[in-house]
């Protein structure tokens, strides 16, 4: 095997590597996503309908699907990289 095949190899093995390390990194903010939206929006859905004072539970839902959209945006953008 020549120098050109050996560098190609190394090349290609370096593109996999970085091609799974932007998966593994994309569906980590996914996953953080999906927690952000079980705490933040489930978790103050309930309160939210059974308490009178509803800005505070206001206020931590719009947070809730803010943090939520952004980080799975953030996730799709490094796996489409």
């Amino acid at each position: 095997m020549g120098n050109w095949e050996r560098q190609l190899e190394i090349k290609k093995v370096t593109k996999e590597k970085e091609k799974i390390s932007r998966e593994t990194l994309g569906k980590y903010f996914y996953d953080l996503s999906k927690l952000s939206f079980g705490a933040m929006v489930l978790g103050v859905v309930v309160p939210w309908f059974s308490e009178r004072n509803n800005t505070e539970y206001l206020i931590l839902f719009i947070i809730g699907i803010l943090a939520t959209t952004s980080l799975a945006f953030f996730g799709y953008k490094i796996i489409k990289k």
